[in-house]
């Protein structure tokens, strides 16, 4: 499971071996949740949450958002075309 990203004190995962939409997993503080990135542009979607506030939400999704062509050609890189 590659970190791609740190954000907010958060690891940003691809795992190599999951599957598409285009996502990547936030995990930290004992939380995880998965956004889709609706690759290349954005903008990042919450697909699933596991204990982040709202608030921690909205601010990972606009760290994302700043990273979406980064965290896009990552995923390429790991599993090809979006």
């Amino acid at each position: 499971m590659p970190t791609v990203a740190t954000l907010l004190d958060c690891r940003v995962v691809i795992y190599a071996n999951d599957h598409r939409p285009a996502h990547v997993h936030v995990i930290g503080g004992g939380s995880e949740a998965v956004f889709d990135l609706h690759c290349p542009n954005g903008p990042p979607e919450l697909r699933e949450n596991y204990g982040f506030s709202r608030g921690v939400v909205r601010r990972l999704k606009a760290a994302l958002l700043r990273e979406i062509v980064d965290l896009c050609d990552n995923w390429s890189q790991v599993h090809g075309q979006f």
